[in-house]
């Protein structure tokens, strides 16, 4: 009990998504008959959710900040469409062109910062004129048609696999490229935790740590081997797990992960504090239209084409992704884990509600619902946690004392010791 007392106290919402995304994966397996959990499936899942996992990472970054950005979807089509142009009627090279259009996301990551991070115009506005104005152009771009068929090399951004180099009937890169990734995810918890004892922080009891691990290594085999069963790891999985990899280093062990959180957490503080609050607003905002260009590329490899309808309602499976991954409405809180765990929560159930053939009207609805219900589950932890605080506060009164004491202590002060 007393383990359970202390994951539970470590990160209430995180592992409350965890349960979440395991209790809608177990109750689609039901449903569906086990269609759920094949291979097939599997990595249909992460090629047709990778879109909004790579959308995610970036929107929690902003959220992190405070902000919101309600133009991804049309700079996902922008992009795309711009590049497409570039590879069938300009006959660029593929690197080229992946290098334009991530530099064409970059610049309008910064036209929108800089409004944002230096006019100081609400990232509502300027974000909402960046949907209109980058929907507007994607049709300008396309002329009201599709443009396809896109170069092999680039489809296999969207849709292709790693190589297996040992050949055989099992696809064994995939299950050592899972060995060392387990490797890996053992070899930072432990440097996590002696750095924590170093700075004489609370690392919890050993049995609790090592159980968790051994999880996280079981989970991580078990899903390299049935990929490894079908056609192996899909290579945008690869640069799935980079970009995690990547931003959760950014924001949880350099300055500049910290300062985006001081921004969130309270901007004029961290302004006295140092910290140059525009520009790292500025920056976040450029990293999102970066984000937003990869997103873009890889949605047109999949579909093989760009099209003017591109990138629609997908800045609304980021927010809900990165809302229902523990980002606050507030600002100052959220990890880019938490934004993947969003993500798949959101994936699986699209997923599980199409093979068990329900409508797309339901769809929106249930998905409208769970939105809510984990920005309530957001207010109704921090309130929990300040009533708490206060009541702390109240037991121990002012100096420490508890407030009966002093008011004893006040009584017998004012109470005559003679009799007169």
């Amino acid at each position: 009990m007393s383990a359970l007392r202390e994951l539970q106290r470590g990160n209430v919402r995180q592992y409350g998504m965890l349960m979440a995304l395991v209790a809608i994966v177990v109750l689609f397996s039901v449903l569906t008959g086990g269609l759920l959990l094949r291979p097939i499936n599997i990595t249909n899942l992460i090629m047709q959710n990778s879109y909004v996992l790579i959308l995610a990472i970036g929107m929690m970054l902003v959220i992190v900040t405070g902000h919101i950005d309600l133009s991804v979807g049309s700079v996902v089509a922008f992009v795309g469409a711009v590049s497409a142009v570039m590879l069938t009627s300009w006959d660029l090279p593929v690197p080229l062109v992946i290098v334009l259009a991530l530099g064409m996301g970059a610049l309008v990551g910064a036209w929108q910062g800089f409004w944002i991070a230096y006019v100081r115009i609400p990232a509502f506005i300027v974000t909402l004129a960046g949907m209109l104005v980058f929907r507007g152009a994607t049709m300008i771009v396309l002329g009201g048609e599709s443009i396809g068929p896109l170069p092999d090399s680039l489809r296999a951004l969207g849709s292709g696999y790693l190589p297996d180099v040992f050949g055989g009937q099992i696809h064994v890169l995939t299950l050592v490229l899972g060995a060392l990734a387990c490797a890996a995810l053992v070899w930072s918890r432990l440097r996590a935790r002696a750095r924590s004892r170093r700075h004489g922080l609370q690392v919890g009891s050993a049995a609790l740590f090592w159980a968790r691990t051994i999880a996280l290594v079981v989970v991580v085999m078990a899903f390299a081997y049935v990929l490894a069963i079908e056609n192996g790891v899909p290579v945008v999985g690869v640069l799935l797990v980079a970009l995690i990899v990547v931003f959760s280093f950014v924001m949880n062990s350099t300055t500049v992960g910290r300062h985006v959180y001081a921004v969130g957490g309270n901007e004029k503080a961290a302004m006295l504090s140092g910290v140059k609050t525009q520009r790292t607003t500025f920056w976040v905002f450029v990293t999102m239209g970066t984000l937003s260009a990869l997103a873009g590329l890889v949605f047109m490899a999949r579909l093989n084409a760009a099209t003017p309808r591109a990138g629609t309602m997908f800045e609304l499976d980021a927010i809900a992704a990165a809302f229902i991954g523990g980002a606050s409405a507030s600002g100052g809180v959220g990890t880019v884990v938490g934004a993947v765990v969003g993500a798949l929560v959101m994936g699986v159930m699209n997923n599980g509600m199409s093979l068990i053939g329900l409508g797309a009207d339901w769809q929106q609805a249930i998905k409208g619902l769970v939105l809510l219900a984990a920005v309530a589950f957001d207010i109704y932890n921090k309130n929990r946690v300040g009533r708490s605080v206060m009541d702390r506060v109240s037991a121990r009164g002012v100096g420490g004392e508890p407030p009966q004491d002093r008011s004893a202590r006040g009584v017998r002060a004012r109470t005559p010791t003679g009799g007169g």
